[in-house]
Formats: C-alpha cells, sequence, structure tokens
C-alpha cells in the first residue's frame, strides 16, 4: 500500500535522520537522537539480552519504517555471527525518495552496509532473502491486524509502530493478544512507549511488564516477557 503520510526530512540530535509526520507531532524516531533510540530499546534492552543464548533467533518488528531497527540488528548479526530471521510488518513502505535520503549507513564502515540497507527496503514477500548466511530478513506489507502468525514462534518482538495518539488501533488487547500468541514462552517484546493503557494491554495478553530506563529524551521506555 502506498504510503498516505506527508513526510518531512529532519537530522536529530545525535546527527542521524528521521522522518516526520507533516501536520502531526509525530515522526519515526526520536528527535533527541533516532540512532540512539533504536540503540537503547531495540538493540540493548532487546537483541543484546538474548542472542548469545539463542541460535537461530526468530524476530519479528512491527512498523519497520525506516529500516533502522533492521539495519542495526543485521549489523549486531554480522558481528556476532549468530543467525536471525527477521519478519518485518510494514503496511506502508517507505519510497526510494525518502530510504536514499536516510544517512543510517553513514554510521556504520563496509560497503555491504548500503546494500543491507537495500536489500531491508526493496524484499517483500514470503521468502527470506539472505545475507552472509546470517541475516534472513522478509518484510510483509501488511497490517498486522490482517496478518497471519505463526504461534510460538518469536524469541523477540520490536514494537514500533507510530505512538498510541497516531495510531490508537495498534496498542489494543487485540494486537498485544495476537503477538503474544506469535511468541515462545521467555520470549521478549520491547518498545518506546511506556502509557499505562499500553502495559495494561500487554498484561492482559499474558505478558510479564518491565519498566525501564528510556532512552535520551524519554524517562521510560517498556519490556515485555512471555510467561
Amino acid at each position: 500500500m502506498k504510503n498516505p503520510h506527508k513526510l518531512e526530512l529532519i537530522n536529530t540530535s545525535d546527527g542521524s535522520h528521521t522522518l516526520r509526520l507533516v501536520g502531526a507531532d509525530e515522526q519515526y524516531h526520536s528527535v533527541n537522537g533516532a540512532l540512539q533510540e533504536s540503540q537503547h530499546v531495540f538493540i540493548q534492552a532487546g537483541l543484546m539480552k538474548i542472542i548469545h543464548d539463542i541460535k537461530p533467533l526468530n524476530l519479528l518488528e512491527v512498523g519497520m519504517g525506516t529500516g533502522l531497527n533492521a539495519l542495526l540488528t543485521v549489523t549486531k548479526s554480522v558481528e556476532n555471527e549468530s543467525v536471525v530471521f527477521y519478519d518485518a510488518v510494514e503496511p506502508f513502505p517507505l519510497d526510494e525518495q525518502w530510504t536514499e535520503k536516510l544517512n543510517y549507513t553513514g554510521f556504520f564502515p563496509g560497503k555491504w552496509v548500503s546494500q543491507a540497507f537495500e536489500m531491508i527496503h526493496n524484499k517483500s514477500g514470503s521468502q527470506y532473502n539472505n545475507l552472509y548466511g546470517l541475516f534472513n530478513f522478509r518484510c510483509f506489507n501488511q497490517k498486522i491486524q490482517e496478518l497471519k502468525l505463526e504461534t510460538d514462534h518469536y524469541h523477540l518482538v520490536y514494537f514500533d509502530a507510530f505512538g498510541p495518539d497516531t495510531q490508537p488501533e495498534m496498542w489494543t488487547d487485540d494486537v498485544f493478544e495476537k503477538i503474544s500468541n506469535s511468541m515462545k514462552f521467555g520470549g521478549i517484546l520491547v518498545t518506546y512507549c511506556a502509557k499505562g493503557a499500553v502495559r495494561r494491554a500487554m498484561r492482559s495478553a499474558g505478558l510479564k511488564v518491565e519498566r525501564l530506563p528510556g532512552p535520551p529524551g524519554k524517562r521510560e521506555m517498556t519490556r515485555a516477557e512471555k510467561i
């Protein structure tokens, strides 16, 4: 589906880009540092907690957006020689006019990083695309509500939809129950959002919720475990 949002490219506090939704108080990543936010919330609080212990690792991202979280995961997969099967969900993929402007690959050495970023944004469908025999990626251009998820499958979930004020339909009991059912017991979900209503929805889906310090500019984030 075509991305319905009018977008604006902006620099964030750490020098990395984000995209802002014109006319709305919403952006794809924090203006206080897009790269720092993704590293803090999804990589350090999520991926690095389990990447050494679970091989291969099955990962679901809800709201792929700019592809920054996927790119960071590629680098850790290669760096740690860990096999990752990465399922991204993004019903409104970005056009090339935006992805080619994002400066994320400049933060990492090696031509292969640019190749990985291109793969992330140009491959969709049910077949995995492989990088170095380690990182296996596919992206579903569907809404999470419409997508059939495998039961008891994911070790890790990145929940990175727009906030509840912008996309309230993404933060419901039904959505978290669906995601919880797709997670393995002991699997974890990480998100930047720390609202009480969101945590309650997670608990109702059988997740044990934990408050963690947030990235720059945000007091708290959330990590949840399937119990």
